[in-house]
């Protein structure tokens, strides 16, 4: 895939994921947020592993066995990491630090392991969309960060960046159907214990059930299928900070689904956000570490 059409797909399923806040808003009282990471993975492992199995994506030949078990870890431990700091810290300052911490560890984790130092265009471009994040949840009021909820937030923002670097490399050998639901169903089979320690008699429910489907099918198979296929082209620390689209989207669904209001300087920050991702968007060669643009340099040579 070449252009504009991966970077999309990045943001697509980053939108996708911008709806779990609200589809939570609708879980029963009862309904653990681990629980709900649990079930949310449970069900879109199981999805995966159904379309992989359709379309004949599975195969035991070429898989890269260490970056399987670290993705699948990853994942594992974003899910529980993400849902205790937004209960310890709010869902605004969890998803602020979550979220803004990922790009820089994504560079940084590039830059070291990688040997591809992100382009001053990415900084600029990720440096927008963080303070864009940051100003759009500015109408919190004042808040007491726990440091304790801080660390978990930011072991969830370590945790995405080492699932989609790992993913990145496991792209390479194995497609994107197949490497997400070998990743997803080893996630969910690590969180299984969670489902008979915490009560899960609120799946049983309307409500319960509506959630569950649209948490593992819409917000975890279709949009980490669509994150998959645009990692493919898409430099891992710029697919991370195209994921910022997501707590983007869940704003302006509380403001027009829910009936949340913004305030003027988070406006501003939705802006900043939007001129961050499109940036980042509209010019993909200039996102693109100096590594891979030599790499292709010399195959045209």
């Amino acid at each position: 895939m070449n252009g504009k059409y991966p970077y999309l797909l990045v943001i697509l399923g980053a939108m996708l994921w911008g709806t779990t806040g609200t589809a939570q808003s609708f879980a029963p009282d009862g309904a653990h947020p681990i629980v709900i990471g649990s079930v949310r993975l449970a069900i879109g492992g199981t999805a995966l592993l159904l379309i992989a199995i359709w379309q004949k994506k599975i195969t035991l030949h070429n898989w890269p066995i260490k970056e399987t078990i670290l993705a699948t870890l990853g994942m594992a431990c974003y899910q529980p990491l993400f849902f205790t700091a937004v209960s310890m810290t709010g869902i605004a300052i969890g998803t602020i630090i979550t979220l803004s911490s990922a790009p820089i560890i994504a560079g940084f984790l590039e830059w070291l392991f990688g040997k591809k130092r992100p382009s001053p265009s990415w900084w600029m471009a990720t440096g927008l969309s963080i303070a864009g994040c940051l100003l759009l949840f500015s109408n919190q009021g004042s808040v007491t960060i726990d440091p304790v909820g801080a660390l978990f937030a930011l072991g969830a923002g370590a945790s995405f960046t080492v699932y989609t670097l790992v993913s990145k490399k496991i792209l390479d050998k194995q497609p994107p159907e197949a490497t997400a639901a070998v990743i997803f169903c080893f996630s969910a089979l690590l969180l299984a214990p969670m489902l008979f320690i915490f009560d899960i008699s609120w799946i049983g429910t309307t409500n319960g059930l509506a959630v569950s489907l649209h948490l593992g099918l819409l917000a975890t198979a279709v949009a980490y299928l669509l994150f998959n296929k645009g990692l493919l082209s898409v430099p891992s620390s710029t697919a991370v900070s195209l994921s910022l689209a997501e707590p983007l989207t869940a704003a302006l669904l509380g403001v027009f689904l829910i009936g949340e209001s913004l305030t003027l300087m988070s406006w501003f920050g939705v802006g900043l956000l939007l001129c961050g991702i499109i940036s980042l968007t509209i010019s993909p060669k200039s996102s693109k570490s100096p590594a891979i643009m030599n790499q292709k340099l010399s195959v045209k040579k």
